[in-house]
């Protein structure tokens, strides 16, 4: 099942922010539209918002570079929006060509998914426990997914192994999205809070970790969902592999180390509410940053479609 597709001379995503209780589709017939879903999370995961962002540049058409700038500004963290419309404004030609161009990205991205797993499943074995944070899943790709697609394709081999799934506050995309996909998938798991995961690993009850990564500078410092800074720090203490899964085009040159990465400050009230219901005090200040980085020292591997880079 896509996370987006082209039909109908629109742009249907899975509304993402309805799951686990509804599968929604929504339907995008203007690039604003696109903008708006990103921001709010409609559609979310590296991957799948460069794709979508392409798409975004043909429902602009004429007005593609107006629609490159929203695009590009809807979540400055991540790499791939900017790498995608660029992309796109290379193209020469009409909407016809824009289009072809989105839809070739869209069936690249699941094939880099899928080279990604494969090159990946070696990692884990059967008996293992595998943690993994936020979702990386088919959810955040055009389909299979990275960090998960790793976990996918093992249990794809006949590997029997379990999977821990951090909740990921504040807006819970490991208990709402990747324990979803994980159940359609037959996979096992286990859902824990964020600050459990420390409690799992120095009891040894944690073989691997993986999780996936928004933008990684050349120095292959990684950032990635607010939490997984801790996790890195936790598995390189006690001695477990700490694995990114990531398209290669994450990867982010210009950026020199994790430093000059920026790192977007999302809406306050995620922290002071959990869909939509006050868990603090009136009145309360909150922080919210969507992401942290971990320096490369504390990472084993990055798994790409091209292979696995040891910092």
């Amino acid at each position: 099942m896509r996370t987006i597709e082209w039909k109908n001379n629109k742009l249907s995503i899975i509304d993402q922010t309805r799951l686990p209780e509804k599968l929604v589709f929504v339907n995008l017939s203007d690039y604003r539209q696109v903008v708006k879903a990103i921001k709010t999370m409609k559609v979310r995961g590296a991957p799948v918002i460069g794709v979508a962002a392409a798409f975004g540049i043909v429902l602009a058409y004429p007005k593609v570079k107006e629609a490159a700038r929203d695009l590009i500004s809807s979540r400055p963290t991540a790499n791939s929006i900017a790498w995608a419309v660029k992309r796109m404004l290379r193209i020469r030609g009409g909407r016809v060509e824009l289009l072809a161009e989105a839809q070739k990205m869209a069936e690249e991205d699941i094939r880099i998914n899928q080279a990604i797993g494969k090159n990946g499943v070696k990692l884990i074995k059967t008996g293992m426990t595998v943690l993994t944070h936020c979702n990386a899943g088919a959810l955040a790709t055009v389909d299979y997914g990275t960090a998960l697609g790793v976990i996918r394709a093992a249990w794809e081999q006949g590997k029997k192994f379990k999977v821990l799934v951090d909740e990921t506050r504040p807006l819970l995309q490991g208990a709402r999205l990747t324990a979803w996909e994980l159940k359609r998938l037959g996979i096992p798991y286990r859902l824990i809070t964020d600050n459990m995961a420390g409690h799992f690993i120095n009891r040894g009850e944690v073989d691997l970790v993986i999780v996936g990564a928004d933008r990684i500078a050349g120095n292959l410092d990684v950032a990635n969902k607010i939490g997984t800074y801790s996790l890195a720090v936790l598995a390189k203490e006690n001695k477990i592999p700490f694995y990114v899964a990531a398209p290669y085009s994450v990867i982010d040159k210009k950026v020199r180390t994790g430093k000059d990465i920026i790192i977007e400050e999302r809406d306050p009230r995620e922290v002071t509410e959990i869909l939509g219901r006050k868990i603090a005090p009136s009145g309360t200040l909150a922080l919210n940053p969507a992401f942290d980085v971990t320096p490369q020292k504390y990472i084993a591997g990055i798994i790409t479609e091209k292979g696995v880079i040891e910092p």
